[in-house]
Formats: structure tokens, C-alpha cells, sequence
């Protein structure tokens, strides 16, 4: 109890005052450290909007705008079992954005491997970690883009796994 105490009155005793800080040269002092200055009402203090998401740079989003394209217009039965089996489509039509799978030092990739009349398939792979590099064991479920050279419209998509590369 008397410890308690003891340490209760130095604790306020120490509270009011400025405590020294250790500065380059061996000096001791009080700092001071002025306020942040409030932005003035015409400055901007909202972060920029995130750049749009070039194909194939993984995201952790999906993008504003993008559509679902239908469980129906989705073929993945040529994926593993776990494997994401979402798709959307942006910039009318032209971006596919796709749940993907990466883990440890991976990252996603995807590319429009074949662009038919009734169907577009695209390989889903993942990037080779470097030799000699030591990585984590997560899996990570990014959303990849995939350019398309025309609108899918009632296109399937056709998702596919390639090994990594």
C-alpha cells in the first residue's frame, strides 16, 4: 500500500512539469511541440481517388461501377474446388475483374487466352517466388483485370488455372 502510494505521488508530481529529453551534444531540455495548424476551408483534406485499376495489377476490390456478370454466364468447372468463381465487368464491357487466388510471395495473373464469338477464356496463374526467398503461407483472394478487345455482352466466361509463371 505505501509502494502505491509512493508511486501515486510521484507520478503527479511529474505530471505538471516539462519533462528533459536527451538532444544530440548531450543538452537536456523541455520540447515544445507547436499544435498542427487547421487547413484552412479551401484547402483539401480528402485523400485523391485511387487511380483506375490497370488489367492485370491485382486489387483488393472490386471496382465502383463494375457489374456481375451471372452465375450462369460463368463456366469454372476447370477450376480447384475453393478456387473464387466471380467475375465482373467494367468500361462497358471490355474489363473483365476477377476474384483470383494468390498466397505467400504469388501474385494473381489473368489473360484473355481466347476471345470467341460465344466465349472468352480466361487463364488464371500466379507468379513463381524467387529462389531463395522466404514467404508467408496465406491466401489472398485479389481482384485481377482483364482487358477484352470487345464488349462480353452474352459471352461465357470460361475460367482456367495455368501453372505458375
Amino acid at each position: 500500500m505505501v509502494g502505491t502510494g509512493a508511486l501515486l505521488l510521484v507520478v503527479t508530481a511529474c505530471a505538471g512539469q516539462d519533462m528533459p529529453t536527451g538532444r544530440p551534444g548531450g543538452s537536456t531540455g523541455s520540447v515544445s511541440v507547436p499544435a498542427p495548424a487547421s487547413p484552412s476551408p479551401s484547402a483539401s483534406v480528402l485523400p485523391a481517388p485511387p487511380e483506375p485499376n490497370p488489367p492485370g495489377k491485382p486489387r483488393l476490390t472490386v471496382p465502383e461501377g463494375s457489374t456481375q456478370v451471372p452465375a450462369d454466364k460463368i463456366d469454372a468447372t476447370a477450376l480447384p474446388a475453393g478456387f473464387p468463381r466471380e467475375v465482373w465487368t467494367a468500361n462497358g464491357g471490355t474489363v473483365l475483374n476477377i476474384r483470383a487466388q494468390e498466397g505467400g510471395c504469388g501474385h494473381a495473373l489473368g489473360e484473355a487466352a481466347e476471345q470467341a464469338a460465344d466465349h472468352v477464356v480466361v487463364n488464371l496463374s500466379e507468379t513463381k517466388a524467387q529462389t531463395n526467398q522466404m514467404c508467408t503461407m496465406d491466401i489472398r483472394y485479389p481482384v485481377i483485370s482483364v482487358a477484352l478487345a470487345a464488349p462480353l455482352d452474352q459471352r461465357t466466361v470460361v475460367l482456367k488455372t495455368t501453372p505458375p509463371k
